[in-house]
């Protein structure tokens, strides 16, 4: 009923507000992107046969082919490629966006290769990725632990929303600052023209997600804000459902930004009956400051649940952050960060000092 819901509404908007569309003969093609080169350097517990410094980069490259019929239909499609390391160092090329859309008095729909909304869309805090001290950033991939971390490091928002799958958006116009939207996503995990129709393969199947938004000024004081839900079939047996919400909101004023979220997604994926684990949830608080070109941020990160190797291990983590932003130029920053990340999985603690400077352009 739920699935019927979102292809029906979907459907119907399109429907309404397309009409008869006669294309103009233009198309427009807007090439963007962004790169990043960061340096670490890591102190942490457990550190035999791990080095200390670590280089890494990404490049993204985003193309996107538009038009705008005579009736003010505007659509198109988006590809992000990302340059990517595949096995044993060999070079490859893939993609993590790459969908069809349309826009127009109905809303906008999108279909294909997207995460889901609350990843696109949802407030976790005022410190997100390519600001120094963001937890939605990099500062976790020079981390090593036999059984990671809480798995929600990783998911901030509703717990599988990052899940680049094939799937189905649909938003509504902007009312006043308020938006709704509602996605469907057959199966986890596939893509582009993996077409897996094969029951028990995957985490989950049918894949809901609904989410509403706000963003208003009130004078000098800027508000946003964001609630999800997210919920889907267990597709392996005697897994537990999905189900997990998100909320989040920030505050500016006079060049400072304060806000959080909060994210519960209970024992979704956890072996039935599993005993011991706690509850996964993740809990987040942030501010900086704007000043000229600097942006000055901290971050308070608490998660916990199961581990990210999904071992049925409880895990629990604190994370300290704290960074400085410049602007170089327009599009091109450099960022120094430090995250201490307090963690524990099982009976092991395995405590981190990070220290990340990062240098990116996006254009």
């Amino acid at each position: 009923m739920k699935r019927s819901l979102v292809l029906g509404c979907a459907a119907v908007a399109l429907a309404a507000g397309c009409g008869t569309a006669s294309a103009q003969s233009k198309f427009d093609i807007v090439v963007g992107g962004d790169v990043y080169f960061q340096a670490a350097y890591v102190d942490q517990d457990i550190d035999t046969g791990l080095r200390e410094t670590e280089f890494a980069n990404r490049f993204r490259l985003t193309i996107t082919p538009t038009a705008k019929a005579d009736n003010g239909l505007e659509y198109g499609a988006r590809l992000r490629l990302r340059a990517n390391n595949g096995a044993n160092n060999g070079r490859t090329t893939d993609n993590d966006r790459a969908f069809i859309f349309a826009n127009g008095s109905f809303g906008t729909l999108q279909a294909g290769v997207i995460n889901g909304l609350s990843d696109e869309y949802g407030i976790i805090s005022p410190n997100v990725e390519g600001i120094a001290a963001s937890p939605d950033a990099q500062y976790i991939n020079y981390y090593v632990n036999a059984n990671g971390a809480p798995y929600v490091l990783g998911s901030l928002r509703t717990l599988e929303s990052g899940d680049a799958s094939t799937k189905v958006i649909y938003l509504t116009p902007n009312f006043a600052g308020f938006q709704l939207g509602a996605s469907f996503t057959p199966v986890y995990g596939s893509s582009n023209t993996n077409v897996n129709r094969v029951k028990g393969s995957a985490p989950y199947r049918d894949i809901g997600e609904v989410q509403a938004t706000y963003k208003g000024e009130f004078g000098a004081v800027a508000i946003e804000a964001s609630a999800a839900y997210q919920f889907g079939k267990a597709d392996i047996s005697n897994t537990e459902d999905l189900s997990s919400v998100h909320v989040g909101a920030n505050i500016g004023f006079a060049g400072f930004k304060i806000g959080g979220s909060y994210a519960f997604s209970g024992d979704s994926g956890y072996a039935s009956g599993t005993r011991g684990v706690d509850d996964q949830q993740v809990w987040i608080v942030g501010a900086n400051y704007t000043l000229g070109p600097v942006i000055l941020a901290a971050t308070y990160t608490d998660a916990k649940g199961i581990d990210s190797a999904y071992a049925g291990l409880n895990a629990r983590a604190h994370l300290y952050q704290a960074g400085v932003t410049y602007t170089v130029a327009p599009g091109f920053t450099a960022g120094l960060e430090y995250s201490y990340l307090d963690n524990k999985v099982g009976t092991v603690n395995n405590d981190a000092n990070i220290f990340l400077l990062d240098t990116r352009f996006a254009f």
